[in-house]
């Protein structure tokens, strides 16, 4: 239960304030999409069960991150952690080059900073958050990324407490089974769901030349806190083949048991048809009953993809 919790945990808390290493990203998902203008989805012949559709039978946004396998690219990723007066008393930074030598996984440092509270006695991460995003995004102690094509929420009540994180992130609109008193909440477009949120449309560019719809999926202002956990939803698609080039995710709650509130950004882009991760970014904090409160921020960007 303590491990569910925890997990629980990284997708959450009470807001904080965020130092100028991270600034707070754009909540319209992508910071190089400029919106042309609110789309009347009629006159385009889709309806918002189109959108719904297409986010729930997507898998291209999640293999997106298998396709890294196949490449060697650069990364750069920066760590920061907070303490109670949201003052940075942790950082890691990382820039390393991911390649397969003979198909064995092999990472190259260019740069590794490490400061303050980051690392506990054993080697091991001191916040359990850090542990988590380390494992679902391949930065540090997992060379592999996944295993196997299923995609995550497909696992049955069976799948580990990770693969119950990544439905979340990947695999919205599920049910994340074993998830206490939050599990259906993540079920968005569900019939009981479906009452306490707007569905908005528009078009506009990406990366100032691919054509994308923009839909997001928002609460309602009436709505209670303690009737939603995803306060929003904003998904980007490649207007030409309904791919998905991005998703920013609000997730807040707060109970007895816990108290979260946490953002994160994805964002891909096509390499000679391929789509790969471009971008990463989190920021959140949560806390649950005797454990110590977690505050951390995440900047992760790729480049320099090469097929190998």
């Amino acid at each position: 239960m303590k491990k569910l919790l925890l997990v629980v945990g990284f997708t959450i808390v009470s807001s904080f304030a965020f130092s100028q290493q991270i600034q707070r990203f754009n909540p319209d998902t992508i910071r190089t999409i400029v919106i042309d203008s609110l789309v009347d989805i009629r006159s385009h012949k889709l309806s918002a069960q189109d959108f719904i559709d297409a986010v729930m039978a997507d898998t291209s946004f999640y293999k997106a991150f298998q396709n890294m396998k196949a490449y060697a690219f650069t990364a750069e990723n920066r760590i920061y952690t907070y303490d109670k007066k949201n003052k940075v008393d942790g950082k890691v930074y990382r820039k390393l080059r991911h390649s397969n030598v003979v198909g064995q996984h092999k990472i190259e440092y260019f740069a590794k900073q490490d400061s303050g509270s980051v690392y506990k006695k054993n080697g091991k991460y001191q916040l359990y958050t850090v542990e988590m995003f380390d494992f679902i995004f391949q930065n540090a102690y997992n060379s592999d990324f996944v295993k196997g094509d299923e995609l995550p929420g497909t696992g049955g009540k069976n799948e580990s407490y990770k693969d119950k994180l990544k439905t979340l992130i990947f695999t919205p609109g599920r049910k994340v089974k074993g998830i206490p008193f939050i599990g259906s909440k993540t079920e968005i477009f569900s019939k009981d769901m479906r009452e306490f949120y707007f569905y908005e449309f528009a078009r506009g560019k990406y990366l100032d030349t691919i054509p994308v719809y923009r839909f997001k999926v928002r609460c309602k202002p009436s709505t209670s806190d303690g009737d939603t956990m995803i306060k929003e939803m904003t998904t980007i698609f490649d207007e030409r083949t309904f791919e998905i080039l991005g998703r920013y995710i609000d997730m807040k709650f707060s109970n007895m048991f816990f108290d979260f509130n946490v953002q994160m950004n994805i964002e891909l882009n096509n390499f000679n048809g391929q789509l790969l991760p471009i971008k990463i970014t989190y920021q959140g904090n949560w806390n649950i009953p005797f454990h110590k409160e977690e505050r951390a921020s995440f900047l992760i960007v790729h480049k320099g993809y090469e097929k190998e």
